[in-house]
């Protein structure tokens, strides 16, 4: 029998934090709605798209009647025009975090954005998220429109190897970014990263969720085609309507950045929702190999569990506090 009570004094007094991520699709939300069954808790979401307003379907947020059950931070928290990042949200997430835990309830942590985790409980250093480099991302920017992301991609793999490793997917905004790091400072922006963390003022326990990768796959699938017959398109053609450009940042992700292709006539519609399908199994690959190094994580293994009661209960045994 847990004794729920103890569980909740120990993390109040230790300010621990628990953090439930994994892969997209693999059931973070509804462990987390569980979680609020046997204990007190408020969620943090670290989901960089689920951050943004009129983004709900594409996003797989939680919906309005999930939303009641658990108070929920950083839903809904901007428009999607609004610049935003990981050094940000950990700066801001760490004062809701204390503000939940004074409350006298468990701040849980729910999301896949890797980033944002990682800076909420161990921080990046003010230096990366505030140095000046106009002159240096205009030439980039242009290197990039005149040659391509490989093209940046291999500079970056001459200079930072350990940079160019972490973004294998050649994601320009982050090669970009590191590339400026090294341009303005002379040095790698991971080992500055290593050497610079900011300490934050309470602890954190993770757990993650594994599932069999068939499974995963399949939970991947369907959820594409349930948000395209749920009125994905509509949500992506109201977004531009209201005057958002395709070239933002949040809309050039995967779900709308083939639903806006289809609406521009490049995609039909099977080609876009087996675009979506393969593009988001790709995602959760990178997410699935990022979590893995994360150190002392308790990986839940869910596809086992008939309910999210189960593995809930798993995370209270697992807390060792």
């Amino acid at each position: 029998m847990i004794n729920t009570d103890k569980i909740v004094n120990d993390l109040l007094a230790t300010k621990t934090v628990i953090i439930i991520t994994g892969a997209t699709a693999s059931g973070k939300t509804g462990l987390s709605l569980a979680l609020s069954n046997i204990i007190p808790i408020e969620v943090i979401s670290a989901d960089s798209r689920q951050i943004y307003r009129y983004m709900d379907i594409g996003t797989a947020k939680p919906n309005q009647d999930e939303l009641k059950i658990v108070k929920h931070h950083f839903i809904d928290y901007l428009n999607p025009d609004e610049d935003y990042n990981a050094g940000k949200f950990g700066n801001e997430a760490e004062k809701i975090v204390l503000k939940i835990l004074k409350n006298g309830k468990i701040p849980v942590v729910v999301g896949g954005s890797g980033l944002y985790i990682k800076s909420l409980c161990e921080g990046l250093f003010s230096q990366e998220e505030n140095f000046a480099l106009h002159g240096i991302r205009s030439f980039l920017t242009e290197k990039l429109k005149e040659k391509g992301k490989d093209y940046l991609y291999d500079e970056l793999l001459k200079i930072d190897k350990d940079a160019a490793e972490l973004y294998k997917d050649k994601n320009p905004r982050r090669v970009l970014r590191a590339l400026e790091y090294y341009y303005t400072y002379g040095s790698s922006i991971t080992q500055s990263r290593k050497k610079n963390v900011i300490k934050r003022g309470f602890k954190y326990k993770y757990f993650g969720i594994n599932q069999e990768r068939q499974v995963l796959y399949y939970r991947i699938n369907q959820r594409t085609k349930n948000m395209w017959q749920n009125g994905l398109v509509d949500e992506t053609k109201n977004l531009l309507d209201m005057g958002y450009s395709l070239e933002l940042n949040s809309l050039n992700t995967v779900g709308y950045k083939e639903t806006i292709a289809y609406l521009q006539g490049k995609l039909s519609e099977d080609d876009a929702i087996a675009q979506i399908q393969k593009n988001t199994r790709r995602y959760a690959k990178r997410q699935i190999t990022w979590f893995k190094k994360v150190s002392d994580i308790v990986w839940l293994n869910i596809s086992n569990f008939e309910s999210g009661k189960i593995p809930a209960l798993e995370i209270l045994k697992n807390l060792n506090i």
